[in-house]
């Protein structure tokens, strides 16, 4: 129909098209917009150029001129070469500028932020902390207990509170032990998995991408856990590197220090760790710690409920385990040493008939220990049937403590190597201790552990090793003779210290005779001061540092330590590589002093963009101060 179409409908069309843009202009330049007045209406414009495209081969389309009126100037719309000759919009085309050509390894910015990510982990006997270098603080410390070991749709904590479980002991709230005789290391490597997925996932946020890692670790933790922890790593999270850091030197760091005594009050032990230059010296340990603190509160429970001893064969607790450590944290106390208690402190009574006089007391002062001591915590348990509220004297959590890490009633000969008092044990391991080191450790005694935020117990450790020093000294002899011959020489020293003190006053005396006798002048002429000795004086070195005495310090901690040191990208003592352990395992390990460290210290970077020593070529490593185990 449309090519059936005579050429007067065609030219009717058009004519059409034209009045109606010209009855649109005018009707624009009425309303006195000026942007319609100067300018012809865009969209019709651009409909009528396109109409005259699909006529213009019509024999019977009209000229230009047909589209003027003949009185008046000629208007923008009414041209049909200016509509003929409107632009046509377009789209943009690409820009010219050549692309700038991207390595793969540095494409994505999220790829050299994974690689720049260090993760430090400290794996302890009962919980795990993580979180990224630099930061003055882990990010996730999770702990493991019986509720953390269930299976995946067990709903029993949203359940109502029923019956408390007192069948779980302090095994079930552990993720590994010293003793590996009854530790499966199937079920560690199980645990340790589910809480590392928890802290990355749920406190980190990070997904499964390779990361190097950086692992904090007691020295003393067995080769099979350690073996377990790195095939966890590697396989499980595909660690390319793991550094391995220990606990102690990284709270000498934490410390600010380079040197000296760190004493971690853990959970299964008491360490006793001497640091020389970022060095371990030597370690000594005691079980005498957080488990054995728990089982003697346990024992006092028992005895004050049951008005019975334990027993060993009783299967289960009267109290339950998670009751009895919170018990723990919140009332145990140790007392300050007898030279400094109020009772040591006061003087003997007057035994006479008259009043006493009453001694004023300031009340911003801390009550007296006697009323400490003769107080007593009430304390609700819910763990047992029928619950009930049980009073405990203050004095009573104190002798648990005292027995615990002190045992003064006990005589020093009776204890086992691994069963010394805390106190005794740091005694003893700076008396190992060569005199240099000894000196440097002594005034830089570092606390750290669960067990050292107990209330008066830092006081109480420095004062009674301070004691045993000036009783005893150095000597590493002891016995009856020897104390016998150690207390004659002591007499024998006073006596001839009092005898040169007056030797030195009764020349003192006649010196001064003598100088009163002399001519003013002579004695005016020895006072003068020789400016030499006061330049030599002026210029002689000055001993800084402290030495020979007893100092503790304030550590911020292992984990800020391996921050530290891993943010600042100091390369650690033993970093363990991936290819080499999946290839080698433990047992591919040298032992430290068959290692160049300065070779393996060497950085390269090697594929996709990771650090390695000397291109990760190395065919000898070490565990470091594990692999001595």
């Amino acid at each position: 129909a449309y090519f059936h179409r005579t050429a007067s409908d065609t030219q009717t069309e058009r004519l059409n098209c034209h009045s109606s843009l010209y009855r649109d202009s005018l009707s624009d330049q009425e309303k006195g917009d000026p942007s319609n007045r100067n300018s012809p209406h865009v969209e019709p414009q651009l409909f009528c150029s396109a109409s005259l495209t699909a006529t213009e081969g019509h024999p019977l389309s009209l000229p230009s001129r047909t589209m003027s009126s003949g009185t008046g100037p000629t208007l923008a719309h009414r041209s049909v070469a200016s509509i003929r000759s409107a632009p046509i919009l377009q789209e943009p085309g690409a820009p010219h500028t050549p692309p700038r050509t991207i390595s793969n390894t540095y494409g994505s910015p999220a790829t050299i932020r994974a690689d720049d990510d260090f993760l430090i982990i400290q794996i302890g006997s009962r919980f795990v902390r993580a979180g990224f270098a630099g930061d003055n603080q882990p990010k996730a410390v999770l702990t493991c207990g019986p509720k953390d070991q269930r299976r995946a749709g067990d709903f029993r904590d949203w359940q109502p509170a029923g019956d408390v479980d007192l069948q779980s002991g302090d095994k079930d709230y552990e993720l590994w032990r010293y003793d590996l005789r009854e530790v499966d290391l199937g079920l560690v490597y199980d645990k340790l998995d589910r809480l590392l997925r928890d802290a990355f996932g749920r406190c980190l946020l990070i997904d499964s991408r390779p990361r190097r890692a950086g692992l904090v670790l007691d020295s003393g933790v067995p080769i099979p856990i350690l073996s377990t922890v790195l095939d966890l790593l590697f396989k499980g999270f595909q660690t390319p590197m793991i550094s391995l850091m220990s606990s102690a030197t990284m709270s000498v760091v934490a410390g600010g220090i380079r040197s000296g005594l760190v004493i971690d009050m853990g959970w299964a032990e008491t360490v006793v760790t001497s640091v020389y230059e970022y060095r371990e010296v030597k370690c000594t340990r005691s079980i005498r710690g957080g488990r054995y603190l728990n089982h003697q509160l346990y024992k006092l429970l028992h005895k004050i409920l049951t008005d019975k001893e334990e027993e060993e064969e009783e299967s289960a607790r009267v109290i339950s385990f998670a009751e009895c450590e919170d018990i723990m944290c919140r009332l145990m106390w140790c007392r300050p040493p007898a030279s400094k208690s109020p009772q040591a402190q006061k003087p003997a009574q007057r035994q006479s008939q008259q009043l006493d006089t009453v001694e004023e007391q300031d009340e911003s002062e801390p009550e007296p220990e006697q009323s400490l001591q003769n107080s007593v915590a009430s304390i609700p348990l819910r763990s047992i049937k029928p619950p009930r509220t049980i009073e405990v004297p203050f004095d009573k959590i104190a002798d648990v403590c005292d027995d615990t890490f002190f045992d003064l009633s006990i005589a020093h000969s009776a204890f086992d190597d691994e069963d010394f008092p805390v106190h005794l044990l740091i005694y003893r391991h700076l008396l190992q201790l060569p005199m240099d080191v000894r000196a440097v450790c002594m005034p830089r005694i570092i606390f750290t552990g669960g067990c050292s935020n107990i209330l008066g117990i830092k006081g109480r450790i420095m004062e009674e090793v301070t004691s045993m020093v000036k009783r005893k000294g150095w000597a590493n002899v002891s016995g009856k003779h020897v104390e016998e011959s150690r207390n004659s020489q002591f007499s024998d020293r006073r006596a001839s210290i009092a005898r040169s003190v007056s030797s030195t006053a009764t020349a003192s005396d006649l010196g001064e005779e003598q100088e009163s006798s002399r001519p003013s002048s002579i004695a005016s002429q020895s006072d003068i001061a020789d400016p030499i000795e006061a330049k030599v004086a002026r210029h002689r070195p000055q001993i800084s540092q402290m030495q020979g005495e007893f100092r503790t310090l304030h550590s911020l901690g292992p984990w800020a330590g391996a921050s530290l040191v891993s943010q600042l990208k100091i390369p650690a003592m033993a970093t363990v590589d991936r290819e080499l352990w999946l290839q080698q395992g433990a047992y591919g390990a040298s032992r430290p002093n068959e290692i160049d460290v300065k070779a393996q210290q060497r950085q390269s970077m090697g594929a996709g963009g990771f650090i390695r020593g000397s291109g990760g070529h190395h065919t000898n490593w070490t565990l470091g101060a594990w692999g001595n185990v």
